[in-house]
């Protein structure tokens, strides 16, 4: 069981993956609900991988099809969470060549309203799929929900190059768990975490903590309130207004700036 802290008891996975829709996971949506309530989530973000990423959806199928296949994943857990007692909330992990975004605040009914959010591909030339971070921003923001930049200063083979945008995000995922938790098996170097949170701070950006977690092996990171968040729009709220939160890698806790906390 995770050991949450006294004063904010409310943990919530931010960054999660399911088999059904992100091709590089494990675990269904189902699996991983019954596994977050086990150790100790109050809820989780299912944010799999969009168009422009690793997804596991057929791209060939007409865009209100593809929108309801993506969001299997989330639907499962959502149906395993609201039976155990888990909050199970929708967002999604879009992609730019490589660059990833992390969606929340939104619902798969919008989704499926907005084929624009078709990111470019190298295999197909169409002006229809058109979504860049410029673009992607005030589409997003303009509907409520929240855009965070997901492990800006990773660097891994599907990353050509690290790209910034901070007037087209809300916040930065300043802890990312497979950066610096032992149990991570890729992506290993908290260097990265420490570029995101100076990153954050240079332009004053919220900072989000999540474990970009592809199994039920549990990193136990995340975001934790004091209080029960009530849905995406209100965790949006929550980060967006200063509200007192703090973050975790699954072995250490840091205050909402990203200073450790002893």
């Amino acid at each position: 069981m995770i050991e949450l802290l006294k004063d904010y008891p409310y943990l919530y996975e931010t960054h999660l993956h399911t088999s059904q829709v992100s091709r590089c996971a494990r675990c269904t949506g189902a699996e991983m609900a019954r596994a977050a309530k086990e150790a100790g989530y109050t809820g989780i973000f299912v944010t799999d991988h969009h168009w422009g990423g690793n997804t596991a959806v057929d791209k060939s199928l007409p865009w209100d099809k593809w929108a309801e296949a993506f969001a299997a994943g989330y639907r499962d857990a959502k149906q395993c969470g609201d039976e155990i007692g888990l909050d199970v909330f929708f967002g999604w992990e879009s992609g730019f060549k490589g660059t990833e975004f992390l969606i929340y605040g939104l619902s798969p009914e919008w989704m499926k309203e907005h084929p624009e959010l078709r990111s470019p591909v190298d295999e197909i030339d169409d002006p229809d799929f058109n979504m860049t971070p410029e673009k992607q921003y005030p589409l997003i923001h303009e509907a409520g929900g929240m855009v965070i930049h997901a492990h800006p200063f990773r660097e891994e083979f599907y990353i050509p190059e690290i790209r910034l945008y901070p007037e087209y995000v809300d916040g930065v995922e300043g802890i990312n768990a497979t950066h610096s938790n032992p149990k991570s098996q890729s992506h290993n170097d908290p260097e990265y975490d420490t570029k995101a949170i100076a990153y954050a701070h240079e332009h004053s950006l919220p900072i989000t903590a999540g474990s970009d977690i592809h199994s039920t092996d549990l990193f136990d990171g995340g975001v934790a309130f004091k209080r029960r968040i009530t849905s995406g729009r209100d965790y949006c709220d929550a980060i967006l207004s200063g509200e007192d939160y703090v973050l975790t890698n699954g072995v250490q806790w840091f205050d909402k700036k990203g200073k450790p906390l002893s």
